[in-house]
């Protein structure tokens, strides 16, 4: 990833996504809302569409639901999540 383009990604971070302690107990949220990034993504997993959920939430634009998905892919990326080994 080029430098300019991982400048472009903290910034829609920085702009759209917010961590606040006192706001749903310091999880990743949609900046000026009480929506968690967990839900947006996990509501796009069950098969919600990004129309879908801009009906759902209308105070979200496409760009917010963009975001979260960018900042739950890079934490994807760092964190290792230890899984049982699938016996074969």
């Amino acid at each position: 990833m080029r430098g300019a383009e991982m400048a472009e990604r903290y910034r829609n971070f920085h702009e759209r996504i917010s961590i606040d302690p006192k706001i749903c107990h310091g999880q990743a949220c949609i900046r000026g809302t009480r929506i968690p990034v967990h839900q947006i993504v996990r509501m796009l997993a069950n098969g919600d569409s990004i129309e879908d959920l801009l009906q759902e939430y209308p105070s979200l634009e496409k760009e917010d639901i963009l975001a979260a998905l960018q900042y739950a892919a890079d934490l994807a990326e760092e964190d290792i999540i230890s899984l049982e080994p699938v016996e074969t």
